[in-house]
């Protein structure tokens, strides 16, 4: 598994995902860019995701939703916030209902992706920021870091298939 590290820091209120991969940062970037090879990772395993809009630009929306073991539907957004192909990528991460509309109850995350060449390949780090201890506490309940890491987890086969 490429996923080399996942960090809880509770005091900075962050989630960190580490990964190595064997592929240029471009062919990294593309796991992101390309909604169809986004949504064959973006989710773990068991709640695989579906892309419904696609805006990779500053003030951009990515809409998703995820699908459980019994066809039960989770529904998320992004609201994009700096690009820059293939190095980093900025958005804002949050749920939403039935109808796809962000659900304010829920918490959102700051979530910042760089890529770097490293040892002939790329590494890969993910954080994501809470704006309180209490929501990162929920969003670790509900199994996000397992989940980031499950998901990320899948990018190898992506990037091995081509």
């Amino acid at each position: 598994m490429s996923v080399t590290s996942l960090d809880k820091d509770p005091d900075n209120l962050t989630l960190t995902l580490v990964a190595d991969f064997a592929a240029p940062a471009e062919r990294v970037w593309q796991l992101w860019a390309d909604p169809r090879q986004l949504e064959r990772w973006w989710g773990p395993p068991s709640h695989p995701a579906t892309v419904e809009e696609h805006d990779l630009t500053p003030g951009g929306d990515v809409t998703y939703f995820m699908t459980g073991p019994e066809g039960e539907k989770y529904r998320g957004w992004w609201r994009v916030a700096t690009v820059d192909a293939p190095r980093s990528l900025e958005f804002t991460d949050g749920f939403a209902d039935e109808d796809g509309v962000p659900n304010a109850a829920m918490p959102t995350t700051a979530n910042r992706v760089t890529l770097t060449e490293r040892d002939g390949g790329t590494r890969m780090e993910m954080r994501a920021v809470f704006d309180t201890r209490e929501q990162m506490d929920q969003l670790m309940t509900m199994g996000m870091d397992e989940g980031m890491r499950e998901a990320a987890g899948q990018m190898d086969a992506i990037l091995a298939a081509g």
